[in-house]
């Protein structure tokens, strides 16, 4: 079987709250432009090339889909893009999309939403995803203060029916714990790579623990975050690498779905061929000696 008929159910499951989704999933961030996101001089990317790839990921199975308002460049919308390529959505697809980040009209970045400004937030989502609810939202923080009041300003929306299931982005344990205090948490959504931090590790652990999702983002990019892909792969990724006759962009992807079955893989991509070889990996198994191989560069700077 070729990794273009490869079907994201080879990577197995988790539930989000009630939601059943492939843990190879996919994410839009890079959807909207070619180069790296957020770039003020971003080309926009062909539109039906866009929504050539979102078919195809559903084609192949993917049911998890990372999206968010603030993912635009001049002329598309991820979200847009989104409901453009795929509703009526399929029964089964589960959309996650994050709040608390904003940009202005050009591009420009405002300061995250306040309590109060969350609900717009949600609002946006749903007209552009057209949809009277959303299946997942992540509040995405930047430092380490409480979350209490804008998290519990959305566990009000979800009380209310727009919102079915709450999750948080680029936090600490502590955060955690306290928006469990408030409502449920269904997934925590961090950058996680080769060379993880024991810190980074012992809290993919808790959540595992606690059988709650643990959503890696820049696990190919890596260091090129934003940017795209990172080139810079250690000999042990290369040579794991050449020995499975696949890129070191899907070891370092496997290598973190190996990291636990709570772990869902969300890369980003708005190529059709890198998009079949990201589903792919959900088949990639690797052995005890590779992943010990690759365990020295936790210790790495990532």
């Amino acid at each position: 079987m070729t990794s273009q008929t490869i079907n994201a159910a080879a990577s197995g499951t988790w539930k989000l709250g009630d939601l059943t989704v492939n843990r190879v999933g996919f994410g839009a961030m890079r959807l909207t432009q070619h180069g790296g996101a957020f770039a003020a001089d971003a080309v926009p990317r062909d539109r039906d090339q866009a929504i050539s790839v979102l078919r195809r990921a559903v084609e192949l199975g993917v049911n998890h889909i990372d999206t968010a308002a603030f993912y635009f460049s001049p002329l598309r919308s991820a979200n847009e893009l989104i409901n453009r390529a795929l509703a009526p959505y399929p029964d089964d697809l589960v959309i996650t999309t994050k709040v608390g980040p904003g940009r202005d009209p050009s591009g420009q970045w405002l300061a995250h939403a306040t309590a109060e400004q969350l609900r717009g937030q949600v609002e946006e989502n749903l007209r552009q995803l057209g949809r009277d609810h959303l299946d997942v939202v992540n509040l995405r923080i930047v430092g380490t203060d409480s979350i209490a009041e804008r998290f519990g300003a959305l566990a009000e929306l979800r009380e209310v029916g727009l919102i079915r299931h709450l999750g948080l982005s680029n936090v600490r344990p502590h955060h955690l714990a306290e928006a469990q205090s408030i409502a449920p948490v269904v997934c925590v959504q961090n950058m996680y790579v080769i060379g993880a931090s024991p810190e980074q590790k012992d809290f993919l652990d808790l959540c595992g623990e606690q059988r709650i999702a643990f959503v890696p983002f820049y696990s190919i990019a890596g260091t090129g975050r934003e940017g795209g892909a990172t080139t810079d792969h250690s000999p042990e990724v290369h040579t794991i690498a050449r020995a499975h006759g696949v890129s070191a962009a899907q070891i370092r992807l496997a290598w973190t779905l190996h990291q636990g079955s709570h772990v869902l893989a969300i890369p980003g991509t708005g190529d059709l061929d890198h998009l079949a070889q990201n589903v792919a990996v959900g088949s990639l198994r690797l052995s005890e000696e590779a992943l010990t191989a690759l365990d020295p560069l936790h210790h790495e700077t990532a």
